[in-house]
């Protein structure tokens, strides 16, 4: 279990180590008219997304405590979450070995390898190459590093949420934000509960945190659509779930067409270029699957940018 007093901790330790990313008041008129709106661009953080302060808490920690080894650290990673744990690494100056799926965007991998790290592509799925991963982490004695769940990783997320509450002067009522495996989740929730609520946004075709709730524990799910690359763990991390028990985070689902819609709307209104897995979370109020009550105080979390923007 993660509190805010983790996630302020996780703040102390990554201070001069992540950026604090902007937030970008919005005109609510083309997304959701009754409300006031917040875009938190994420996507701006080191190595493209929000998994950098998760990283740094984790190899940070684990540095203060004497369990970084030189061997250094294996992640296993479908590209951002390796991203973060690489470039996280080099600056800690330990090696980095990270496994992500065959599947994996080139642009991710070819990244991966400019950031130093040894990369190794083992199955079609996420889950092949976790299960690699803990493998060579026990082989080698390498700090292990699961991109979602561990409670280090968890509250160096929710530093987000505490930059929110800080940038809105803590007026703010919902933050909106996709779910894969659920570590920004469960770092954001932790840092407001009691303080602002949380949506998690997932695809239909990849809903682990609407079946866990459902089913009152994390259960696998299928993976496949546009999100897959970035949302596409096949369950809900423990700690997630315990989080999004406690703090009462909702669940909503959108279609493929509508994440698909929603990315290029963020470029078409905001000139800004954004994963599918970001766009969810803008594809529930593009849809109307989430709609603010009126005056509703509400920021989108946009979480990653590490895509090609080619095909905008």
């Amino acid at each position: 279990m993660i509190t805010h007093s983790d996630a302020a901790a996780a703040a102390a330790r990554v201070a001069g180590h992540i950026r604090r990313t902007p937030l970008l008041a919005v005109d609510p008129a083309p997304l959701a008219p009754a409300a006031r709106l917040w875009l938190k661009l994420e996507q701006t953080q080191h190595t493209g997304s929000f998994k950098a302060r998760g990283a740094f808490n984790h190899i940070l920690a684990a540095r203060e405590a004497g369990r970084l080894p030189d061997t250094g650290i294996v992640a296993a990673s479908g590209g951002n979450a390796g991203l973060a744990f690489a470039y996280a690494a080099a600056r800690s100056g330990v090696p980095a070995e990270v496994f992500v799926p065959e599947t994996a965007p080139a642009v991710k991998v070819a990244r991966l390898r400019t950031l130093g790290a040894t990369v190794t592509q083992v199955g079609t799925r996420y889950a092949e190459a976790q299960d690699a991963a803990t493998k060579r982490a026990a082989d080698t004695g390498a700090l292990f590093c699961h991109p979602y769940d561990l409670p280090e990783v968890c509250a160096g997320q929710g530093t987000l949420g505490l930059e929110i509450l800080e940038q809105t002067g803590g007026e703010i009522d919902t933050v909106l934000l996709a779910v894969g495996g659920g570590g920004l989740m469960a770092g954001v929730a932790a840092a407001l509960d009691g303080r602002a609520r949380v949506v998690g946004i997932e695809p239909e075709r990849i809903p682990t945190l609407e079946r866990a709730l459902h089913a009152g524990r994390p259960v696998d799910v299928g993976v496949s659509g546009v999100a897959a690359d970035s949302l596409g763990a096949t369950r809900l991390g423990g700690i997630a779930f315990d989080v999004a028990s406690r703090t009462g985070v909702h669940p909503v689902l959108v279609t493929e067409e509508a994440i698909t819609d929603a990315r290029r709307f963020v470029w078409d209104e905001y000139r800004l270029v954004v994963e599918n897995g970001t766009a969810t979370a803008i594809a529930a109020l593009r849809t109307g699957a989430y709609r603010p009550s009126p005056d509703e105080r509400v920021v989108v979390v946009l979480c990653g940018a590490n895509t090609d923007p080619s095909d905008l």
